[in-house]
Formats: structure tokens, sequence, C-alpha cells
């Protein structure tokens, strides 16, 4: 007992220095700061004239000691004169007996905390997300910078391994799209589905069916066939290169003796009358020639002004499929499936929180799963609903703007071609009652109003009137897809 009670004591008067040295440094540095680097730095011991702390991760612990190391020193001399070194380590440290004791001397290769993001499988490789490679605290090189895919002709850009038709996730708003680029892919030049048009808005899958069409067409065991994918922009850069060179010859048998020509975003050549007259010949010679073209871009081709008018006609008389926006199911299953792939463990709480906050495109959904991923990587923190919301505040906040019952309203009246005291007023003809029970709908779906504050803002109307438009406008959209076509562009005008 009376040998004990001396280290007791000592060690309890150092975890009292230690407190107070974290409560000045917090001070110093400020609460933002401090729970970013240094809440989850952990006393070990003294041995010594050296005190030993530890951090869960090397970046936290190199980190540190760059920007704090010194201070550190500084405030433990002020507290306890015997200290004349930090040590800080990688590891779990907690306070141990003081005096040299083996148990205070971390052993010369600590363990390191192992990352929430595993390394992923060798047969995912080709289609797993770059954000989700191991973290930089391991001295293997991510997949993905191991892996070089080559362009599959000197005209084509290079295909990105992970936008595979494994790794796309189909829900109801990008089914027939998906189905329009499967049956490309299986057997090219089919009739009615040359050329293939997709179209949707930004980050909903267009190119990533493109790339799809291509890794399935040119890694055919059988009879693979050869594909020039490019940008339209990366198309018009050519053609004037090739104008310059005085090579437009080779240019266009370059072009035209490919098996399949694939053109993302085409609303490049939009203004553009020189390139537009080079596509359209290029077009009109592989179609006659049976071969097979694959063209994307945010418009249909009948909305895409400034096209001319033979191209639009001759770009929709093929397979034309667009890319809906994604509903809250169709985003849960893509943030699911991608922290599968990349062996994360995700709480179903939050990607429900993501799923439901982050509505505009899928490109901008995965991004936040890939921060929320890399910095569990790098501080070794579980992912949680307070951390989503303390690394992801900056795209929560550009999500944060609501849209208001009044801008459906005017919206809606508009599109219809409505007066907006339409919407409040007694009138039940028809060209009058389904545009406001659309507004309901759309007011119900992009508003956190609630039933009876809606049938307010439309003449006072009782909860059950909106209860019911609610109920018709879904009915509506299950039986009739132009109707239900009609209302997902309002929602997509409302929601941009």
């Amino acid at each position: 007992m009376t040998t004990t009670e001396p280290v007791t004591m000592e060690l309890a008067e150092i975890a009292v220095q230690w407190t107070r040295i974290l409560a000045r440094m917090q001070m110093e540095v400020g609460d933002v700061e401090y729970r970013t680097w240094l809440r989850q730095i952990d006393l070990v011991g003294l041995d010594g004239d050296e005190v030993t702390v530890s951090l869960p991760t090397r970046f936290l612990r190199d980190w540190v000691s760059t920007r704090y190391g010194d201070r550190l020193r500084a405030l433990w001399q002020t507290e306890n004169p015997g200290v004349r070194r930090v040590d800080i380590r990688v590891g779990h440290g907690a306070p141990q007996a003081v005096a040299p004791q083996p148990a205070v001397t971390a052993p010369a290769a600590p363990p390191v905390r192992e990352p929430i993001a595993e390394a992923p499988h060798p047969a995912a490789r080709r289609v797993e997300p770059v954000a989700f490679a191991p973290a930089p605290t391991q001295a293997a090189a991510p997949a993905w910078q191991e892996e070089k895919v080559e362009p599959r002709s000197d005209l084509a850009a290079p295909l990105d391994p992970r936008f595979t038709f494994d790794g796309f996730v189909v829900g109801k708003p990008n089914e027939f799209a998906y189905a329009c680029a499967r049956r490309v892919a299986e057997r090219p030049s089919s009739p009615g589905f040359n050329p293939l048009f997709l179209y949707g808005g930004v980050g909903l899958g267009k190119t990533h069916l493109m790339h799809a069409i291509a890794w399935e067409l040119t890694d055919r065991s059988v009879s693979p066939v050869s594909v020039a994918y490019m940008s339209a922009e990366k198309f018009m850069y050519r053609f004037i290169a090739a104008i310059r060179s005085q090579s437009t010859m080779e240019f266009k048998e370059s072009l035209r003796s490919v098996d399949v020509l694939m053109i993302d975003d085409l609303q490049f050549l939009i203004g553009k009358d020189n390139t537009q007259e080079e596509f359209f010949h290029t077009f009109n010679y592989l179609v006659e020639a049976g071969k097979q073209i694959v063209v994307s871009a945010d418009k249909s081709p009948s909305d895409l002004n400034g096209l001319e008018h033979r191209l639009r006609t001759r770009l929709g008389c093929g397979m034309v499929a667009d890319l809906h926006a994604t509903t809250y199911e169709l985003r849960f299953s893509i943030l699911e499936a991608k922290a599968a792939r990349a062996g994360v463990e995700v709480p179903v709480k939050v990607m429900e929180f993501l799923a439901h906050r982050i509505t505009s495109n899928v490109r901008e959904l995965e991004g936040a799963l890939n921060r929320l991923v890399a910095h569990a990587n790098l501080f070794g923190r579980p992912v949680t609903l307070e951390t989503t919301h303390e690394v992801l505040h900056d795209i929560l906040k550009a999500h944060d703007r609501r849209v208001t019952i009044e801008e459906i309203q005017k919206k809606v009246a508009e599109h219809y071609s409505i007066r907006l005291t339409d919407m409040s007023s007694a009138r039940r003809a028809r060209a009058v009652a389904r545009p406001r029970q659309v507004a309901m709908y759309l007011a119900k779906q992009l508003t956190s109003r609630s039933l009876p504050e809606i049938g307010r803002k439309f003449g006072n109307r009782d909860h059950t009137t909106v209860m019911h438009a609610v109920s018709r406008v879904s009915e509506l959209m299950e039986r009739d897809g132009a109707f239900a076509e009609d209302v997902e562009l309002l929602r997509r005008l409302l929601e941009s």
C-alpha cells in the first residue's frame, strides 16, 4: 500500500496538469480547431523528463506534432518544470502509472488504428470510386493509381474504370435508359436503337452509361468492336486541329473506321456550325454503314435549340431515353451500394439523412459520401450524424434553400397557362382543378408545410382536399407517363 500510494498521487497530479494544458490549448486555438485536431489526444504517461501522448492516426500525429508540438512542450514546462520532452505517438493511450515502467514506454512499432474504409477487393477494382481508395496512412498506392486505362484509339478519350454496368444502381427514374444502354452494348446497330440518345440533368448517370457501353463492347472475349468515345468539346477541338494541320481527311477516315461512335454532352456543339456540319456527315456515313452511334445531352433532341434542324431530326429518329431526377429510394440505394462496395460501415440514419437532404444529383451525393469516408479515415472517427453535419456543413447549407408554396403556384400556373389567382379560386373546371392539384402535390413533396398550412395557401381549403389532390396526382403519375414527365419537369424547374 505504501509503495503504490506515491505513484497514484503523482499520476493524479499529472492528470490535473494535463487537464489544465488542454483547457489552455482550447482557449488559444478556439473550439473548432480544438475539436478538429486536439480533442482525441490522450495522455499516456510520464517517464523521467519525457511525457508521452497519443493520437489515433499517423495523419493526426504528424499534424499535431508540426502545428502544436512546440506549444505543448512549452505548456508542459510551465505546469511541470521537470518535463523536457513531449513524445507524440500513434495508438490508443490512457493514463498509465508514472515512473520508468515498461507499461509507459510505447512499443517501437506502435499499432495504428485501422481505417474505416478497407482496401477494395481485387475483383471490384475496376468499378471502385477513387475516393474510396485506402487512406493516405497506408504505404500502398491506391488501386486507381495503379490501374491506368489506355484510350481505345488515337481519337478516343480514356474510359473511367468505375463506370460499368455492374456499378450502375438501377431505379425507376433510370431503368428505361439502363435497359436501352444494355441492349446497345449487347447488340449494337439493332433496328430502332441507332442512334441511341440519352438525355437528362447534371449528375444523373448519362456519362456512366456511356462508359459502361464502351467497356462492354471493348471487353468482349468474342468479336470485340472498335469504339471511339469522346466529348463534343473534344470532337470540336480535334476537328479544328485537323483543319489547321491540313489533315481533315485523316480525321474523317479515323472516325468513320470505328464500329461505334460515342459523343458525350452534344449540347456543346450549339452555335458551332462548322463542327455541326462535320458531325452531321460523319453521323450519316456511320448510320448508313450500319455502325452504332450513341449520343448524350442535357435535353431531348427536339429541345436542343441551336442545333441544325436536320441534325435534331436524325438524332430523334432512333431511341431516345430520358434519365429522370432521382427519387429518395434510388438515392438511398446508391449510397448503400457505394458504401458496400468500398467496405465502409455507414449507419442507416446517415444514409437516410443524405438521401433526404441532397437531392440535386448523384454526383454531389457521392461526393458527400466520399468526404465523410475520407474524414473518417484521416481522423479515425466513425461516421455519425454529428460528424456528417460537421463535415458537410457547406453542402447542407447550400441545400437549405426551401421552395415556397408561392413559387410552386406561380411556376405551375405559368406551365399550364392559367391565372395565378386560379390557385386559390373556387373554380372547379378541370383545366384549373388539375393544375391546382399538381401544385398541392408539389407543395407536399417540396416543402415542410403541414396539410392544413398548404390548404390555407390554396383558398383556405380543408386538409382533406390536399390529401385527395396528392393521392390523385400520384395515381395519375403511375398510369400516365406523359403526365408523370410533366410533373417531374416542374419539380426539376423548382429545385434548380
